[in-house]
């Protein structure tokens, strides 16, 4: 089996420039994946509401919202 480097030595010069571009693409898209913590300063935000809805009815809500 080939290596990587093997087969974009295989390719055209534009081909390979593509190949470039999108490994440069995924390596900055993992980044930022790994970069942020997700922030939980909302939790807690809608209790005034928690008596008016159960966890069941929000459910049957946004299934009306995406249409079924």
């Amino acid at each position: 089996m080939a290596t990587l480097d093997d087969l974009v030595d295989q390719l055209p010069p534009e081909l390979q420039r593509e190949v470039e571009d999108f490994a440069k693409f995924l390596l900055e898209t993992r980044a930022q994946r790994k970069g942020g913590k997700l922030s939980l300063d909302w939790a807690g935000a809608l209790s005034e509401f928690s008596g008016q809805f159960t966890s069941l009815d929000l459910q049957k809500k946004a299934l009306e919202w995406w249409g079924d």
